[in-house]
């Protein structure tokens, strides 16, 4: 639930932070970063409902952000790929987890 409400939260502020970026001219960067942003906020509402599609898009957002932090140094790099180890970890091994999902 805890993962939820980060996943819905930084979702929301990090789409508030870069909707100046969608001023005219517009870049499709700036575009793909908003998408990114509105996903984080759906899969953390679906993790809320207990949807079981919503730990895959969760984890592969987080995956994403690996990726895309190895253009920006190698503490991103880091503290990202321990995010996306802990969020699997308790999104697909913890014993509750497999009780929550449908």
């Amino acid at each position: 639930m805890v993962i939820a409400w980060l996943y819905i939260v930084m979702g929301a502020v990090g789409f508030v932070y870069h909707l100046g970026e969608l001023k005219p001219p517009v870049q499709q960067g700036a575009i793909w970063v908003e998408a990114l942003r509105l996903i984080a906020i759906v899969s953390g509402v679906y993790l809320l409902r207990g949807k079981n599609w919503a730990r895959w898009v969760a984890v592969a957002w987080m995956a994403v952000h690996v990726v895309v932090s190895l253009f920006h140094g190698a503490a991103q790099v880091a503290m990202h790929s321990v995010f996306l180890v802990a969020i699997t970890y308790f999104l697909f091994f913890r014993t509750s987890s497999g009780r929550f999902f449908r």
